[in-house]
C-alpha cells in the first residue's frame, strides 16, 4: 500500500470498529437501563408489535377481573341476606306451629302474632338493604348480572336474579299474612314451609352463580398472569448476559481507541523520509 498523508485507511478502518462498538455499548447500555431487549420499534419491528397486541390483552382482562368481582360481590351479599331470610322463615315456621295449638289463650296468640309479624317484617329489611354497586339480585324485579367473561366482551357470565321479596314467587308469605287465629295459623304453616323450600332452592342457584364467578376469576387471574410472562419472554433482557457482554465492549471500546490513535500517528512517520 503507497503511504500517503491525504488518505489514512488505517485510521478509518479503526474509525469504522470503533463506531460499530460505540454503537453495540448503547444498545447494551440501554437494555440494562430498560431492562428490555426490545423496548422500541426500532430495536424489532416484530416482536414489539406482538407483545403490544399482548400488553393490549393484559390490560384488558384488568376490566374482566373487576367485572367479575364486582358481580361476586354483588351475588355474596344477595346470599348473606337470603341466608338470614332462610334462618328468618324457620323462626316464623316455629312461631306458626306454635299459634296452630287450639289451646292457646288470647294473650298468647297475640304474643304469637306479634313474634311472627315482626319476623315477617325483617324479610322485607333484610331485602331492602342487599345491595351492592347499585344491584339488588333478592329485591322484586332484580336485574340479572352479567360480568364480563372475556377481553372482546361478547362472552358473559349470569347470575340470575331471585326475588326474596314478600309474596313474591320465592316468599309466598305475604306482608299480610298473620298468626292471629288458629285458622290463620295453620294456613301460615303452608305459605311458610313453601317459601322455605323456594328460598333454599334460590339460594342454591346464587350460590352455584357465585361460584362460577369464583372459577372464571381465578382463571382470568392465571391467563393474565401467563400473558405477562410471555411478554416478558420475548422482550425482556437476560441482564446476567447483558452485564458480561458490556463487560467485552468497553474493552474493545478502549482497544479502539489505542488503535485510532496509533493508526493517526502513520503519517507523522513519513516526516522520518524527508531527514
Amino acid at each position: 500500500m503507497a503511504a500517503s498523508i491525504n488518505t489514512n485507511v488505517a485510521s478509518m478502518l479503526a474509525m469504522q470498529n470503533l463506531s460499530r462498538t460505540q454503537s453495540e455499548l448503547t444498545a447494551t447500555q440501554a437494555r440494562i437501563a430498560t431492562g428490555q431487549k426490545v423496548s422500541s420499534a426500532k430495536d424489532n419491528g416484530a416482536i414489539f408489535a406482538i407483545a403490544n397486541n399482548m400488553r393490549g390483552s393484559s390490560t384488558a382482562l384488568n376490566a374482566v377481573r373487576e367485572s367479575l368481582q364486582r358481580g361476586q360481590s354483588s351475588t355474596d351479599v344477595a346470599l348473606a341476606a337470603g341466608e338470614t331470610i332462610s334462618d328468618l322463615l324457620n323462626q316464623m315456621k316455629e312461631k306458626a306451629l306454635a299459634a296452630a295449638d287450639t289451646q292457646l289463650n288470647t294473650s298468647s296468640r297475640n304474643a304469637m302474632n306479634a313474634d311472627f309479624t315482626a319476623l315477617r317484617d325483617q324479610i322485607t329489611k333484610a331485602v331492602n338493604n342487599a345491595n351492592f354497586n347499585g344491584f339488588n339480585l333478592i329485591k322484586a324485579g332484580g336485574t340479572d348480572i352479567a360480568a364480563l367473561a372475556d377481553e372482546s366482551g361478547t362472552s358473559k357470565i349470569t347470575v340470575a336474579a331471585q326475588s326474596l321479596a314478600l309474596g313474591g314467587a320465592n316468599v309466598t308469605v305475604t306482608a299480610t299474612t298473620s298468626v292471629g287465629t288458629q285458622a290463620l295459623a295453620a294456613a301460615a304453616i303452608t305459605v311458610v314451609n313453601t317459601s322455605i323450600k323456594n328460598v333454599s332452592l334460590a339460594l342454591s342457584k346464587l350460590g352455584s352463580g357465585s361460584k362460577a364467578l369464583s372459577t372464571h376469576l381465578t382463571f382470568v387471574n392465571k391467563l393474565q398472569d401467563a400473558i405477562d410472562a410471555g411478554i416478558g419472554n420475548i422482550v425482556d433482557a437476560d441482564l446476567a448476559k447483558e452485564s458480561a457482554k458490556i463487560q467485552a465492549l468497553q474493552t474493545k471500546q478502549q482497544l479502539g481507541f489505542q488503535a485510532l490513535s496509533i493508526a493517526n500517528q502513520g503519517p507523522s512517520s513519513l516526516l522520518s523520509l524527508f531527514r
